[in-house]
């Protein structure tokens, strides 16, 4: 089995440590480069290509935001997790939208940080929905409505059948669960999952899930009883 290939990002290098450590136990995982900003990290990512890139947001020269940024603007752009302190962030919503795989909280147990990176690696979102419409709620302002338009110009381009695709990848739904409620295969909704991305030139489906949440999909899905 191919070890999953993890760079640690964060200015404090005792939770580097301490994330070298924990991960150290997995025979899965393999740590192939620290940096202790956000401005070493794209030089890191082309010399040690990881598959995953565990990313703190607050750094001192280039933050966690710029940093996954720059990074989802490769064409191999490796998955980033969001490493963060709380749980409403507006800056992690920003990461999200900016193509970060999810978000873990720094004093999430180890089991469960390691489990998170072995699901991003898979192309898995870390990231319910109830905590994607806490986030949502966070930061919901003026600047809502605008939102709201712009999301819902965008899935506009979608057909019906990736549109109820799209509704239930913001529900949370595992393609498996999505077949199944929508009498597809799973090859049909990977393929569905692929088309909206291209479509809509995102790259996972955390950003799909925010911006059914942004256009209001997921409250019309629910007034129709789902």
């Amino acid at each position: 089995m191919t070890a999953i290939r993890v760079l640690l990002v964060d200015d404090d290098p005792l939770v580097r440590a301490g994330l070298a450590l924990m991960m150290g136990g997995a025979d899965d995982l393999r740590i192939v480069g620290e940096a202790g900003d956000g401005d070493a990290v794209e030089n890191l990512v082309a010399r040690t290509r990881p598959d995953v890139v565990l990313m703190d947001l607050r750094m001192p020269a280039v933050d966690g935001l710029t940093a996954t940024q720059r990074l989802r603007r490769r064409p191999d752009a490796p998955q980033v997790l969001v490493l963060t302190t709380f749980h409403a962030d507006e800056q992690v919503l920003r990461a999200l939208r900016a193509g970060a795989a999810g978000f873990v909280l720094k004093d999430t147990p180890p089991a469960e940080i390691i489990d998170a990176v072995r699901r991003v690696a898979a192309g898995d979102p870390v990231l319910s929905p109830a905590v994607t419409r806490q986030l949502m709620a966070h930061v919901a302002g003026a600047s809502a409505d605008t939102r709201r338009a712009r999301a819902r110009a965008r899935v506009a381009l979608l057909n019906d059948r990736e549109r109820e695709v799209a509704v239930a990848v913001g529900r949370g739904l595992a393609n498996a669960e999505i077949a199944t409620g929508l009498f597809m295969s799973v090859a049909t909704v990977k393929t569905h999952v692929s088309r909206i991305l291209a479509k809509l030139d995102l790259n996972n489906r955390v950003q799909i899930a925010l911006l059914a949440h942004d256009a209001g999909l997921l409250d019309e899905d629910a007034a129709n009883g789902h």
